[in-house]
């Protein structure tokens, strides 16, 4: 199981950093590709929208196909398209070859997810969980800095050309390690053409819309509300039709488990606390503090310690606690180590802000994969399938909407802040919003921690039955 881990990891680490690292390039790609700062940021949108394009077909694709195949398609696709973006003569190319790592990028964590799931076994599934968090916690933290060092080293094609190795030795990896599953079978169905198109179009159209926030400085100007909107409307269309077809996209029928819908809300809710508040503390050093991308880089490792730390204490928390109760204490652990981050000026020794930033990513560890390990641990094996797109759409959108509210507080609070002091108090107003996106996360981690309280007590009242020994995961409740 530890080497199927590693493999899936890796993936993971790939798809994850490649989010961030490019972020520190733009204004560098903009000259040697001769195009616009507006122009040269389809290079992170197109890369986005691709990768939440191709998320909701990996459920129908693995039981099409088998995971192992489309696992080892995906890394070729990535790794690919990575080489081709450090070759890229000018800026319509390298969008373009963004979107074909993206389409691999977007495959790698769901399959990813459903492959070490199912090895997993439900003993090992906690312990697993926190491996698979891993890439989530860290690669924000660490991409930028990395990317920066790419740059100022070597260059920008090398912020690409550093998947090229490592995407390599995961295929080889991969090849060797992951399991054999199902060749995959015709009973999978036909693709769902016309849910794929409504899902799809949804996720982009809302992802888009959410992003576009930053630029537009407000979330109700209409470069923000027509594709958020439309995209409302088209996933909307998905889940009716879904409800009246015998075999649609994905199972949505998920959600009438109150464990899983309950995790599913966490997952969601902990995205955007999580994701929301990852842009404030770079930009903090750089417009307050007058850091360069490296130095910045430095002082944020501290939350990602924390995260690492948060993360190995989590699986063995939920064996003891209960996935729950440990995202429970996660988020108000959370919340609790944003309350120094209100209080910020421009002169807060960067002491102190490390060890807020330490606890604030343990309480981050702690929380989010614990959510999902609850969401997984009630499903058959079968279900898996349909449950990680789900989980990964959920996270993703609650992370860019957890984004665009907390970067649309902040561009309002520095519009007419001319001085560090006036700059760092922007700051300390937008962390408390952060505080209630953190607070209102607290609420479906309450109502997990008392599903399963009630689960428990249940199951204690009745006959204990043996569940099978080669059953990797419990059947759905």
């Amino acid at each position: 199981m530890r080497r199927v881990a590693i493999v899936v990891i890796l993936g993971a680490i790939m798809s994850v950093l490649d989010t961030t690292i490019v972020n520190v390039a733009l204004h560098d790609l903009s000259i040697d590709l001769h195009a616009s700062l507006g122009g040269i940021q389809w290079v992170i949108t197109g890369y986005l929208l691709s990768l939440a394009a191709v998320i909701p077909v990996t459920g129908w694709a693995v039981r099409r196909y088998s995971a192992r195949r489309l696992y080892l398609i995906a890394l070729v696709v990535f790794t690919v398209g990575s080489g081709l973006c450090a070759l890229a003569a000018n800026s319509g190319e390298l969008i373009a070859f963004r979107v074909i790592q993206g389409v691999g990028g977007g495959m790698l964590t769901p399959i990813g997810q459903m492959i070490l799931v199912k090895a997993a076994g439900p003993r090992n599934l906690p312990k697993v969980m926190s491996l698979i968090g891993i890439p989530i916690v860290l690669a924000p933290v660490f991409g930028p800095t990395l990317g920066g060092l790419l740059l100022q080293s070597v260059g920008w094609e090398w912020i690409f050309m550093i998947n090229v190795p490592i995407g390599a030795a995961a295929l080889i990896l991969a090849w060797r390690l992951l399991p054999h599953d199902a060749a995959g079978s015709s009973e999978a169905g036909r693709l769902d053409v016309i849910g794929l198109g409504l899902a799809a179009a949804g996720v982009v159209g809302l992802t888009y819309g959410l992003s576009e926030s930053e630029t537009a400085g407000s979330l109700t100007s209409p470069s923000v509300l027509v594709p958020a909107l439309a995209g409302l409307a088209l996933l909307g269309l998905f889940v009716a039709r879904s409800q009246r077809i015998e075999r649609p996209l994905l199972d949505l029928k998920l959600f009438a488990n109150p464990a899983f819908r309950a995790a599913s809300i966490v997952t969601f809710c902990l995205g955007a606390a999580l994701f929301g508040a990852m842009i404030l503390m770079p930009l903090y050093f750089q417009t307050v503090r007058g850091e360069d991308a490296i130095q910045t880089g430095l002082l944020l490792i501290p939350q990602g310690i924390g995260g690492g730390v948060g993360m190995f204490l989590s699986g063995r928390l939920t064996e003891r606690l209960g996935a729950g109760r440990t995202s429970l204490l996660g988020a108000a652990i959370l919340g609790v180590a944003t309350l120094p981050f209100v209080l910020v000026t421009a002169t807060t020794p960067y002491p102190t802000i490390g060890t807020a930033m330490l606890f604030r990513g343990i309480g981050v560890g702690l929380s989010i994969m614990p959510a999902m390990t609850a969401a997984f641990s009630v499903l058959s094996r079968e279900q898996v399938n349909d449950a990680s797109p789900q989980l990964t759409v959920l996270q993703r959108v609650g992370g860019s909407l957890g984004t665009a509210v907390i970067a649309v507080v902040l561009q309002g609070q520095l519009q007419n802040a001319h001085t560090a002091a006036a700059a760092a108090a922007g700051f300390g107003h937008t962390y408390w919003w952060v505080m209630g996106v953190t607070l209102l996360a607290l609420i479906p981690t309450l109502l997990l921690a008392r599903i399963e309280r009630r689960t428990k007590a249940a199951n204690t009242s009745e006959i204990p039955v043996a569940i099978p020994a080669e059953e990797p995961l419990l059947e759905a409740a």
